[in-house]
């Protein structure tokens, strides 16, 4: 477990990291810097699901290993970080011994800004969590341009999962608070996934989108995993399937919410959820060229 978590006047502070950006060799995509600044970003960006992992030495700390159980994530991304910027985690401090509780949780730069915006959970707290209180707006069909194929209730294509060892150690280089846990034997046995890794295995989106022409720079605008029998696992086979939930636009961007279920394999018993959200610039896209 890191050992720079701080508790101060009712928080909770996790270290400060320096998430390298590792995709910058896709050059079509907004972690390349000219297409980020083409778009109006700073620089090429890291994706928002990396900082996930951010809160795994953090709910550790706090929650105990029954956060890896039954613990739920919930954040929206709202300030996208670059090359090696410092961030850090930081949750409000539960009441002691607290079960089924729900407190805020956030990731700041080191300047101040807020990277994201949510809550972090365990067990089965009374309260909505962060994105799960956002009303979902479907937008007109006429009114899609980029995503004009998609409707919400639309099933996608589902998957099978299975983390091996080799390739669980390599996804390790993504993240910057990596836990004895993701590597070795855990309370569970085989080593179990990190918050980044959870996504990675629940995620739809990029597979699904692959079977589409979409010329417009997609990004991460909001995560949320929820663990209802975990941990997942590394080596265990699982099955995931996912239904798109809303698709809208804004003034900037179009995008489509979906929900996916990760179940294991063998037994068909639901480990978690995770709901997420794609958005795709109108300034990347020659459909809003006129604009």
């Amino acid at each position: 477990m890191s050992d720079d978590i701080k508790i101060k006047d009712g928080y909770v502070y996790g270290g400060w990291r320096e998430p390298k950006n590792l995709w910058t060799n896709l050059t079509d995509s907004i972690h390349d810097d000219d297409v980020a600044k083409s778009v109006g970003m700073r620089g090429g960006t890291i994706p928002g699901t990396i900082h996930l992992s951010l809160f795994g030495p953090i709910a550790l700390k706090v929650f105990g290993d029954q956060w890896f159980e039954k613990g739920t994530l919930s954040l929206y991304y709202t300030y996208a970080t670059t090359d090696r910027e410092k961030v850090r985690a930081i949750i409000a401090l539960p009441p002691e011994e607290a079960e089924d509780v729900q407190v805020e949780a956030k990731i700041e730069l080191i300047g101040g800004q807020t990277v994201a915006q949510g809550t972090i959970s365990m067990g089965n707290p009374t309260e909505l969590s962060y994105l799960k209180v956002i009303e979902l707006k479907n937008s007109p069909p006429e009114d899609l341009r980029i995503l004009a194929h998609l409707k919400p209730g639309l099933e996608m294509p589902s998957k099978e999962f299975l983390l091996t060892q080799k390739d669980a150690i390599k996804g390790l280089d993504w993240i910057c608070d990596p836990l004895e846990y993701y590597k070795v034997q855990s309370p569970w046995g085989s080593p179990i996934l990190s918050p980044t890794a959870m996504y990675g295995a629940m995620a739809l989106g990029a597979d699904w989108l692959d079977s589409h022409t979409i010329d417009a720079v997609p990004f991460y605008g909001a995560t949320e995993i929820q663990l209802i029998n975990g941990p997942v696992r590394v080596g265990v086979p699982y099955k995931v399937t996912g239904t798109i939930v809303c698709v809208g636009v804004s003034s900037k961007t179009e995008y489509f919410w979906y929900d996916s279920v990760l179940e294991d394999k063998e037994s068909g018993k639901q480990i978690a959820k995770m709901r997420h959200l794609n958005r795709f610039m109108k300034a990347s896209s020659p459909l809003y060229k006129e604009e």
